[in-house]
């Protein structure tokens, strides 16, 4: 009996924030590092491509183009800065290294670099000029290195690893804190290699001794986060598209084991043990490299926010590509579309109407303050509410002063004891009644799925006078950190002029398999040919082409010849540009194709040219 009056005692003597206090909930599956917490909350940077490439106007470049064809007029990487800054990007990824192998940097290894073209006869070094108005902006800086190598004659050989190992370590080494290294997940093929002019392969997931390198990055830059196309288990994983977006379910989770499936690279994996979160690459432009010829197509406000609701509004980070024009600047157009980017995004997240409204829990952790429903507009990141253990199932109800119209809505959850919602609702009180609010930029889904760190739900305009999320199903207890309901403009497409005509009197037919050919009514004056390779699939798509022109069906010129390059990956529309011609047949022929036996594609224009 004393024993239970002492304690007794003791306990009215501790404070009452102690005897009130609820355990924390615990972790539920893999966790984010620190690294890519960090790396989460950047939410959109940056990337410039810029090589010999800029200057042949190629996508990829064969690996023997000329270091002296690089020589810009007026080169200045802190316009670059400032322009990545005032779109609302948060860092700048810089291809330092594209497959061309031409570095941007005066590499010690190599003379295939800046030091060798006549820009600031050779004293220059891209890397450093770009790494200091970085940090003069504020912006984070990181670098692409293409472990492809079209110009190294060691490429597919032991020896290449030593030379890729030591770029990195000057990359890593010279220029300061890197918050990511880039690779790209192309990897052998044709190439210049030092003459051979030959086709190398290799295997991907063993050649370059990934566990290895890894070690090497993460012991010269330990804040770093590692991008990989998702067959080796990096930091962050490619989403399967460059296209602009990530699956409406998003776990940024993948196995440890096991070959990764391009359907996981595109909604992750549920009961994954890896947190290997997406990242969303994709260009302002239909290329990476700049062209000219699509100077008219930038990307219309409206579908830069369409690819910044699904994919940071989808659990993932933005990289978005500003090209870097031969004279060495962000072209103005693409610069004015970044500026009504970031303008946009201000102002449609600028005013949470939910900060002034009531919100309501089904259920609150140990009924504590700590975890209470307001915690989601209390604007700190630390914070969040959450339920009992074992209540997967709760909902959260927002209640307007007033009837309140809104068209968005963003959840995120609290991602550092991982990733739990698996399915949910949103339902908006009108009239007296509940009705279901879908996400219009998802086609043929009635539920909503994952959250992660931050999910974006777009709606026609309501009129409410409440707001309930309704969470279904859970892994564990749920924790929402924010939540906000907005109001944004509705911004409508904008078609871009590009100048080209489509050509009447066309008719087109197969030869064969491989040859498609293209017969006008009356001979045309052409200077160029579109080519949209099939969106549904890589069958059919063609990799390697020779265009060809004649005006009687036995005497044939030849045009052009190439590669698309990255065409699988991006399959945009394809211009391939010749010297004015006049003809009445073309004959596209298929040298190479991505899969299957039939050349195939989704559209074809013709350029006329100007006379």
């Amino acid at each position: 009996m004393k024993k239970i009056v002492l304690l007794a005692v003791l306990f009215l003597q501790l404070p009452l924030s102690a005897r009130n206090r609820v355990a924390d909930p615990k972790p539920c599956g893999p966790l984010p590092n620190e690294n890519q917490l960090r790396w989460q909350d950047m939410e959109m940077y940056a990337f410039l491509h810029y090589s010999l490439n800029t200057y042949t106007d190629q996508e990829w470049g064969f690996g023997n183009e000329s270091p002296s064809l690089f020589n810009p007029e007026r080169l200045d990487c802190r316009q670059w800065a400032r322009v990545c800054k005032q779109s609302g990007m948060r860092g700048i990824i810089l291809t330092a290294k594209h497959h061309c192998g031409f570095c941007l940097w005066p590499s010690d290894y190599t003379d295939y670099s800046v030091k060798s073209s006549p820009w600031k006869s050779g004293k220059g070094d891209i890397v450093r000029e770009l790494a200091e108005a970085c940090r003069e902006e504020g912006l984070a800086f990181a670098v692409y290195l293409s472990p492809w190598d079209r110009n190294h004659p060691e490429y597919g050989r032991p020896e290449y690893i030593t030379y890729f190992r030591n770029q990195l370590h000057e990359l890593l080494t010279r220029y300061g804190d890197i918050f990511e290294v880039w690779f790209d997940g192309a990897n052998g093929g044709d190439g210049w290699y030092g003459g051979a002019n030959e086709m190398r392969r290799i295997d991907k997931l063993t050649y370059y001794q990934w566990p290895e390198t890894f070690r090497q990055i993460r012991e010269m830059q330990p804040r770093i986060v590692i991008w990989n196309d998702g067959s080796t288990r990096g930091d962050l994983r490619w989403v399967g598209t460059e296209a602009g977006n990530v699956g409406e379910t998003n776990w940024s989770l993948l196995r440890s084991t096991g070959q990764v499936e391009h359907w996981m690279l595109r909604i992750g994996v549920e009961d994954g043990d890896l947190w290997v979160p997406g990242e969303t690459n994709t260009s302002i432009r239909p290329g990476w490299f700049y062209h000219k010829t699509e100077d008219g197509n930038v990307k219309s406000l409206s579908k830069l926010m369409e690819i910044y609701y699904s994919s940071v509004g989808r659990n993932s980070t933005l990289l978005l590509n500003f090209p870097i024009t031969p004279d060495g600047r962000i072209h103005p157009n693409d610069s004015l579309r970044g500026l009504a980017f970031a303008k946009a995004i201000r102002e449609t997240f600028r005013t949470n109407l939910a900060e002034k409204a009531e919100i309501v829990a089904t259920n609150v952790r140990g009924q504590s303050k700590r975890y209470a429903a307001r915690r989601v507009v209390d604007g700190r990141k630390d914070t969040y509410w959450a339920t009992d253990d074992g209540v997967t199932s709760a909902s959260l109800t927002i209640k307007f002063k007033e009837p309140t119209t809104f068209n968005r809505f963003l959840v995120e959850e609290y991602i550092p004891l991982g990733q739990r919602v698996r399915c949910w609702q949103l339902e908006a009180l009108v009239d007296g009644e509940w009705q279901p609010l879908r996400d219009h930029l998802v086609k043929g889904s009635d539920g909503l799925t994952t959250i992660g760190h931050r999910r974006i739900i777009c709606f026609p305009e309501v009129t409410a006078t409440q707001l309930r999320m309704t969470i279904a199903d859970s892994k564990a207890c749920p924790l929402i950190s924010r939540l906000g309901v907005y109001r944004a403009q509705e911004i409508t497409a904008r078609t871009a002029d590009a100048g080209e005509k489509r050509s009447s009197g066309l008719h087109i037919f197969f030869a064969n398999d491989n040859t498609m050919l293209m017969d006008f009514d009356e001979p045309q004056r052409l200077s160029g040919f579109r080519y949209l390779p099939p969106q549904d699939s890589s069958d059919g798509v063609v990799t390697h082409y020779s265009l060809w022109a004649s005006n009687d069906w036995s005497k044939w010129e030849l045009l052009s010849k190439g590669e698309f390059s990255n065409i699988v990956n991006n399959p945009i529309w394809q211009t391939i540009t010749f010297k004015p011609t006049t003809c009445r047949i073309l004959r596209l022929q298929a040298e190479r194709i991505a899969s299957g036996q039939l050349m195939g594609y989704d559209d074809i224009e013709l350029i006329p040219a100007q006379f």
